[in-house]
């Protein structure tokens, strides 16, 4: 099994989702924020959160060596969230991904993460441009990828998705 990097931030560790993460994953994927701004990913146990981390997280991880990451709080080893990179079918080049739990939401974790998967991604995998979709309703988001930096550019539709997105994306400078 190929050995994965793990970043850190002043207050994180962000590190490759594995299948010990199963149980929280399955809180993360039934908040109702998830369900309402993600989508219902319908994992509604232990056992289906473990298979979906083998096919929909792994895969990806173990193809492009990024993907998504478990984002945790060094002071006491907590779980807060996810937020990673992911080549979506439907969006060309990689987007970026978070979700917290809501404890952990407006405490600037979330935009420490994105920031440091953003600053991997550019310089780490060397992305010219990094995407970024949300709901039009998901103002949160939106700003947050606004304060990374991310400018929107166009609405648009993933296949097999009826949902109208935005996607922002950001270029890095030369």
């Amino acid at each position: 099994m190929a050995i994965y990097k793990t970043f850190e931030t002043e207050r994180l560790i962000l590190r490759p989702t594995n299948i010990e993460d199963a149980s929280f994953i399955l809180e993360l994927l039934n908040m109702p924020k998830w369900i309402k701004y993600i989508g219902d990913r319908k994992v509604h146990s232990e056992e289906e959160a473990i298979a979906y981390i083998q096919t929909r997280m792994l895969p990806q991880l173990e193809r492009l060596g990024f993907g998504n990451y478990t984002v945790i709080r060094k002071e006491d080893n907590v779980k807060m969230g996810c937020c990673g990179l992911y080549d979506r079918e439907g969006l060309d080049g990689v987007d970026i991904g978070f979700s917290f739990l809501p404890a952990y939401e407006k405490q600037g974790y979330a935009y420490e993460s994105a920031s440091k998967i953003k600053e991997i991604g550019l310089s780490i995998f060397e992305f010219e441009t990094i995407n970024a979709i949300t709901l039009p309703i998901n103002i949160d988001s939106q700003n947050l990828l606004s304060k990374l930096g991310f400018v929107f550019i166009k609405h648009l539709y993933l296949p097999n998705d009826p949902e109208e997105l935005m996607l922002f994306s950001y270029t890095k400078k030369k």
